[in-house]
């Protein structure tokens, strides 16, 4: 599908969706989403996160930087903010945002998720761990009311944050009742995914029901060039009627140009130059040549990043440059592994 097609009648985002509620996008870029994972706390673990971001990581600077990366967003047509409670003060930063624009409100999609509670205080170094993972039925009570006063109104998507096949959250049926609660006020109910084994996590998840009727409705998924491994996965849930959205398609930056330097990202680097776009571009257009992946998120910490990542809309990648890219894929152990070993900066 192209980047910038209409928006197609049948699916995720379309008045005929079997599950979850009506989520309407714009025909301009509407296959991309802005994630503020980055922007929202002082530290995460983009590569040349040092170079993206100030010394000044202040509360007011980061969310002088967060409101206008909204801006140059939804200025260039991206209509899906992706936000959660463990990204620092992003949630807030969103919510002021929102409450400052409300005809861009009413045009927007949220989606935030919950389950993590952002433990850094505000640093970077010297902390024990920059957050806490817990998916109980205490936490959503407290998390799903925080969510809605930071944002000022109910998210429209809303995600159990980092699933695993061995997270309480798909067998817990106080929580599943408290979220078919939560969809039946319209609310699009769904899970992200982390590890190597997304695949069965989602998989899982297609069979948890409430009542008879399938409970979840959307995904956020871990996939790049480096780590495709929950492609089949993803692409059963697409056709359940779920939607699917894209997450760190850019590696945490090691398929930026600037990293992406090694023999490894050879293939990368060659697509990118044939073409005259951006490795950046080349890497979220490999995502939006799959039929399956309704959103793909920009995690840029700067206006220049969400300007070059935009340029994915305008790239179509041809079957033979998609061959060629398959080549950098790793195995998801190997990914997951090095993914876990980059440092908070």
């Amino acid at each position: 599908m192209p980047a910038e097609s209409a928006e197609p009648k049948t699916g995720p985002g379309s008045a005929e969706s079997a599950t979850g509620p009506e989520l309407r996008l714009p025909p301009t870029l509407a296959r991309f989403g802005l994630g503020t994972a980055a922007v929202g706390r002082p530290g995460y673990i983009t590569l040349g996160r040092g170079s993206d971001l100030p010394d000044d990581r202040s509360v007011a600077a980061l969310r002088r930087r967060t409101h206008a990366l909204l801006d140059a967003a939804y200025a260039a047509g991206v209509r899906y903010f992706d936000t959660a409670r463990s990204y620092g003060r992003a949630e807030e930063f969103l919510g002021e945002w929102l409450a400052a624009r409300p005809d861009a409100a009413a045009q927007v999609r949220v989606g935030s998720k919950w389950g993590y509670t952002y433990t850094a205080d505000w640093r970077i170094s010297g902390v024990a761990a920059h957050e806490v993972k817990e998916h109980s039925v205490a936490v959503f009570d407290r998390q799903v009311k925080e969510t809605r006063a930071l944002l000022g109104r109910r998210p429209d998507v809303y995600l159990i944050h980092s699933v695993t096949p061995d997270s309480p959250a798909l067998t817990d049926r106080a929580l599943h009742a408290r979220l078919a609660e939560l969809a039946a006020e319209g609310v699009r109910v769904g899970l992200s995914t982390s590890g190597p084994a997304q695949g069965g996590t989602v998989r899982a998840a297609l069979e948890v029901s409430v009542g008879g009727q399938r409970l979840f409705s959307a995904v956020q998924s871990t996939w790049n060039l480096l780590e495709p491994s929950a492609e089949p996965a993803l692409a059963e849930a697409h056709a359940a009627g779920w939607l699917v959205v894209v997450k760190e398609a850019m590696a945490n930056g090691r398929l930026a140009g600037r990293h992406a330097t090694g023999p490894d990202t050879a293939a990368l680097r060659a697509v990118a130059a044939r073409t005259g776009a951006t490795a950046d571009a080349v890497a979220l257009a490999a995502v939006t040549a799959r039929p399956w992946a309704d959103l793909v998120l920009s995690g840029a910490a700067t206006e220049e990043q969400l300007a070059s990542n935009l340029g994915a809309a305008a790239l179509g990648l041809g079957q033979e440059a998609l061959a060629e890219l398959a080549v950098l894929a790793e195995p998801a152990a190997a990914y997951w592994h090095t993914r876990a070993s980059l440092p908070w900066s």
